[in-house]
């Protein structure tokens, strides 16, 4: 849960400049906010990545049971096409 409170604090502190910046169009209020939007997206990346290695770690170490468990049967094939209806009699 650390990760996550890094992640609130980053985007509770930037709630002052987001209102400077769209309230009063402070312009360097704007540079900070992008400077903090870039942090975010490399904060969320190294998350990211730090979540996957976990999840593959730990199907990495799941019990072989596991891996022999039963396979999925096989997909149906697709049903023979209707037959072709008789063409309609002509009118007399």
């Amino acid at each position: 849960m650390n990760n996550f409170s890094q992640l609130k604090d980053l985007v509770m502190s930037l709630e002052d400049d987001f209102s400077k910046f769209y309230e009063k169009q402070n312009a360097a209020a704007g540079t900070r906010v992008r400077k903090g939007m870039q942090e975010l997206k490399t904060m969320a990346q190294a998350f990211r990545t730090e979540v996957q290695n976990t999840k593959n770690s730990a199907t990495a170490t799941a019990p072989k049971a596991a891996a022999g468990a039963k396979k999925a049967a096989p997909a149906k094939k697709a049903a023979a096409p209707a037959a072709k209806k008789a063409a309609p009699a002509k009118k007399k």
